[in-house]
């Protein structure tokens, strides 16, 4: 039973608690019941799809496009056929074969900021709102990421403790080289905005 967003913010906390562990159930069961296992981050899908022990790669038929997966073995009914929910990098997805028995597929994603419901658009969706994606570390993020949020972290603890922020200590240091070359003016009603 699918609840929209209205009907569950009406709900009281305890009655959320039961939808949400009901819905987690469901959700178990239904991946349970596909035929590979899957986890994704913000920017890659990783797939894997059990196959007979003993496989070798010459036996498997793999087609990895913008939008759609194949996965089997040739000759066979294929493992796993369809559309891809999202679109993904060609270029940068790859698979390979994991002791003789898993395919482990790597997607990434084109949309890099963006959850998927589920691998295949026909397979059962999953509530990408409960995700709770892994603690990213500051030594993750590129130069520029990385400097604007220590920036963000810094400006909030002196807002904190009452003190003035980068932004504002430049306008000040600015104000004060200026006050230094020119100490003919006065500064005395000078304020920093």
């Amino acid at each position: 039973m699918s609840t929209s967003a209205d009907d569950y913010d009406k709900l009281s906390e305890e009655e959320r608690k039961i939808k949400d562990a009901e819905d987690r159930a469901r959700e178990k069961v239904e991946q349970a019941a596909l035929p590979y296992k899957w986890t994704q981050e913000l920017g890659e899908v990783d797939i894997t799809v059990p196959v007979p022990k003993g496989t070798r790669g010459r036996d498997l038929n793999v087609v990895i496009q913008k939008k759609k997966l194949i996965v089997g073995l040739k000759g066979k009914e294929n493992i796993l056929e369809g559309e891809l929910c999202k679109e993904i990098k060609v270029d940068d997805s790859t698979w390979n074969l994991e002791d003789n028995e898993n395919v482990l597929i790597h997607l990434e994603k084109l949309n890099q900021q963006q959850w998927w419901e589920n691998v295949l658009t026909h397979h059962p969706k999953i509530d990408t709102t409960k995700i709770e994606p892994a603690n990213s570390k500051l030594s993750d993020l590129d130069g520029e990421t990385r400097g604007m949020v220590e920036k963000m972290m810094f400006d909030n603890q002196q807002r904190q403790m009452g003190k003035p922020t980068s932004d504002e200590l430049k306008k000040m240091e600015a104000l004060k080289r200026f006050q230094d070359a020119h100490p003919e003016l006065d500064f005395s009603n000078a304020k920093i905005s």
